[in-house]
């Protein structure tokens, strides 16, 4: 079941720079930003640390791979009035989170995370043996939890690293979320609610702690996320109060399962330029229709009087993703019976993709002759997510003492 998020919500999401994006990073995450940015309070960040983390030998190209993915971010409709956009290294209390968090979280639970052993077997050719690759999940709990993100999106090979996010908030909050005068505080945020929210919270609350009443837990969460006049550490406070625990200083996120990409490849497989099957966002139309017209098809479509089987033809993948019912009926009859050849074929998913491609490809060349835009925007994006951050990271210092007067 999917979960489901407070309005405005925090969503946060990033990308590792690899450079130009392709059809399949616009399918698998740029399509879901777009209809996330509409609906909730986002924060997307390149994440330019953690690709140090793989490849920390290979940074020569680093700088040219976060303006390229960014231009093709904003050529996609990203919106920076509807979303922060932000690169990550230039928030540097991400860093010092992430410092504070490796203190309470144990060795074991970043030598479980599946993704560990999964990456070195992988890249096997790179030395792995690093505490940056090892504390890469720290890390990027470090990047949720220091903007209090509500929500993360994520594919089923991510979920594993918001569960660990959780696990963490949940163990600093238990350490350092009591407050010495907390029950004190508590009740003065209570009294910003008004007589009548007030008494309404303090029936809810006793309700669920006498007899563990679930629906009045979740209708007391809903009641706060209404206070507008309260504090977001008042807010927190009234939380844990509620459930019978201490200060919710770091809330716990909650995966957001994206839709998995049904974006093939030139070849059939993942689209990925590991396989070198990728079309760009912003290739050359002449390149584009090279591409897909020399696409491989049904191997035993020889001749053009063949019968072949779709099903086993990388080009009706991408009739899937492009084409509609007609289109798909006409390709299934037409290759079973050899009634059209592999060219006739191709052609309406050309046009398709050529159409998709035209308005990202004149927007990214805006943003090409105009990089002074692209820079202001990520300057603006990073002072308001530094903000935030900040504000997270006096919280976190005070709960461990470290906020020295």
């Amino acid at each position: 079941m999917e979960p489901s998020l407070s309005q405005n919500a925090r969503v946060l999401s990033g990308m590792r720079p690899t450079g130009r994006l392709h059809l399949g990073h616009y399918h698998g995450v740029l399509k879901n930003w777009l209809k996330l940015q509409s609906e909730y309070d986002c924060f997307f960040f390149v994440a330019d640390w953690h690709a140090l983390t793989t490849h920390y030998d290979e940074t020569a190209g680093l700088e040219q791979h976060v303006w390229d993915m960014v231009v093709d971010w904003l050529a996609a409709g990203v919106n920076p009035k509807l979303a922060r956009l932000f690169i990550q290294s230039r928030i540097p209390e991400h860093a010092e989170l992430h410092l504070l968090l490796s203190m309470i979280t144990p060795l074991g639970w970043l030598e479980r995370v599946p993704t560990y052993k999964d990456q070195q077997e992988k890249l096997k050719e790179k030395d792995l043996a690093t505490y940056g690759f090892l504390g890469y999940p720290l890390l990027q709990s470090a990047d949720i939890l220091i903007y209090k993100a509500e929500g993360v999106p994520v594919g089923e090979d991510q979920v594993a690293h918001v569960e660990l996010t959780r696990e963490i908030a949940r163990r600093f909050n238990h350490i350092y979320g009591r407050e010495p005068d907390f029950e004190q505080k508590a009740e003065a945020a209570l009294k910003k609610m008004g007589k009548k929210n007030a008494k309404l919270y303090k029936n809810l609350r006793k309700r669920f702690q006498e007899k563990g009443d679930e629906e009045a837990l979740a209708v007391a969460q809903a009641l706060l996320e209404d206070q507008q006049n309260l504090a977001i550490a008042d807010r927190e406070r009234l939380l844990g109060y509620l459930e019978g625990s201490g200060r919710v200083i770091l809330p716990e996120p909650q995966a957001l399962l994206t839709p998995a990409s049904r974006m093939p490849g030139l070849d059939g497989q993942k689209m990925s330029k590991s396989y070198g099957n990728t079309i760009g966002l912003r290739e050359d139309p002449e390149a584009v229709t090279r591409k897909l017209r020399t696409m491989p098809t049904d191997p035993a479509r020889v001749r053009r009087d063949d019968p072949g089987d779709p099903r086993k033809c990388p080009v009706w993948q991408l009739h899937e993703v492009y084409s509609d019912d007609h289109t798909r009926r006409w390709v299934q009859e037409g290759c079973t019976t050899a009634g059209i050849g592999c060219i006739d074929c191709k052609q309406p998913v050309i046009e398709a993709v050529l159409a998709e491609l035209q308005p990202i490809r004149e927007r990214a060349a805006e943003y090409e002759e105009n990089t002074n835009l692209v820079h202001n925007i990520i300057e603006e994006g990073c002072e308001q997510a530094r903000d935030v951050a900040r504000e997270t990271l006096n919280e976190v210092r005070y709960a461990m003492g470290l906020d020295y007067r």
